[in-house]
């Protein structure tokens, strides 16, 4: 009976040291399965941003692969699957994009003129991976620039300096058909190409002004030989007039004695009499002042 009361203690104190051993056990458990499961989410999470990469509107992606090279695959709009370190994308604009090329040069008869060309263009998606291997992401401006002035060049020597200006649409089309057979040599397109402005020397240009003026003097000397023919025509038909009138005077005054010059002088004097009736010097006419001479008749 003592020895019952004496071992129930210490078996009641083994079998909870028991208990709290067991949950220790679980709880280590527990915890590294949580952080087996947290490692692996967190791996998850990382693979996004490692293993997969974006193509957004408008571009298009060309894969380097570390052991082969350039991937003749061209990635699109999207998002593509990538090895971490072994493939790494390199990004092309592929929307039309204008570009500005000016460039001095002279002409077929030696005078100096500026001319400043735009372009549209974009390049080759099939040719991107040609582009990357021998131009780089900067294709554009190794390219461009020297073709367009060598076929500027070249096209410009073909015309005079007023040709340029007369047959502007026909150099422009020139202009436009070489840059383009080119430019397709490299995997380029180009959507447009025009002249947009055309500037000729100081010389050309005061050549041009003192042309307009001689072409304005030339007019106004045309114009002054037309006047005077033509008042030398009124004066010849003025004359002939006359001397119709002084014939018809000359065979009236046959036919009717000096009557006639008799009602040519009465006018004569109504019409002066009216004249100094209305100026202002004239306060009044004196008995028996004669306005006119006695032409063909005796003084009343």
């Amino acid at each position: 009976f003592a020895f019952g009361f004496v071992g129930t203690p210490v078996l009641k104190a083994h079998q909870l040291s028991r208990a709290w051993s067991n949950m220790a056990s679980a709880a280590d458990k527990v915890l590294t399965t949580l952080s087996r499961v947290s490692l692996g989410l967190g791996a998850v999470a990382i693979i996004p941003s490692v293993c997969l990469f974006d193509v957004d509107g408008g571009q298009r992606a060309v894969v380097l692969n570390m052991f082969t090279g350039i991937e003749d695959k061209v990635r699109g709009e999207g998002t593509h699957f990538k090895v971490p370190w072994l493939h790494q994308p390199k990004y092309y604009n592929i929307r039309v994009r204008p570009k500005l090329i000016q460039t001095t040069t002279g002409t077929k008869d030696l005078q100096m003129v500026t001319i400043h060309v735009r372009m549209l263009f974009k390049p080759e998606v099939n040719g991107l991976p040609t582009i990357h291997k021998t131009l780089g992401e900067d294709y554009d401006e190794r390219v461009l620039p020297s073709i367009a002035n060598e076929v500027m060049k070249a096209t410009i020597a073909q015309y005079n300096a007023e040709e340029l200006l007369t047959q502007r649409e026909k150099v422009s089309k020139e202009i436009r058909e070489a840059v383009v057979a080119r430019a397709s040599n490299f995997n380029i397109l180009m959507d447009d190409v025009s002249i947009t402005h055309l500037t000729y020397g100081k010389e050309f240009a005061r050549a041009i002004e003192e042309k307009q003026v001689a072409e304005q003097q030339a007019e106004q000397q045309k114009f002054i030989v037309m006047k005077a023919e033509q008042e030398r025509q009124a004066t010849v038909i003025r004359a002939e007039g006359e001397a119709e009138a002084a014939k018809m005077i000359s065979e009236a005054l046959k036919e009717h004695g000096s009557g006639l010059i008799e009602v040519r002088r009465i006018d004569a004097a109504k019409d002066i009499a009216e004249a100094l009736s209305k100026s202002p010097n004239v306060m009044y006419l004196p008995h028996g002042q004669q306005m006119l001479l006695n032409v063909g008749g005796k003084q009343q």
